[in-house]
């Protein structure tokens, strides 16, 4: 029982991630999405983002098929996280655009690290 309760809480703190990151983005769609296609996103697929995120964090938070969205969370994580590692291993280092104009700061291990925790979380949360 106690799992389950930590399992919802990590789905609740993924929830205010992926909501905190999707509002600063709605914020400023030009920024964001100059944000993101400098960080290698194609146009395209930016634009959609932060709505995905949004309806992912409202997922998460409702806990509904908790265990789904939580592998939802965790499969994003890793596409954000393979897109700075990739453009790490370039040598490139963008700023983060992880949660929109207030992200200014250029990748970098720690954003990788923070993902990987992040990334933790939604597996705890799948799992618990």
């Amino acid at each position: 029982m106690l799992a389950l309760a930590w399992g919802a809480g990590a789905a609740v703190v993924l929830a205010g991630v992926f909501l905190l990151s999707a509002i600063t983005k709605l914020a400023s769609p030009a920024a964001w999405r100059a944000q993101a296609v400098g960080l290698g996103v194609p146009a395209p697929l930016a634009a959609p983002v932060p709505f995905g995120e949004a309806v992912l964090g409202a997922w998460l938070l409702v806990q509904w098929h908790r265990p789904l969205a939580a592998w939802t969370a965790a499969g994003v994580l890793v596409v954000f996280t393979a897109l700075l590692v990739a453009r790490l291993a370039q040598g490139q280092r963008p700023p983060c655009a992880c949660f929109g104009a207030w992200s200014t700061t250029p990748i970098g291990p720690g954003h990788v690290a923070r993902n990987a925790v992040f990334l933790a979380l939604a597996v705890f949360a799948a799992l618990a």
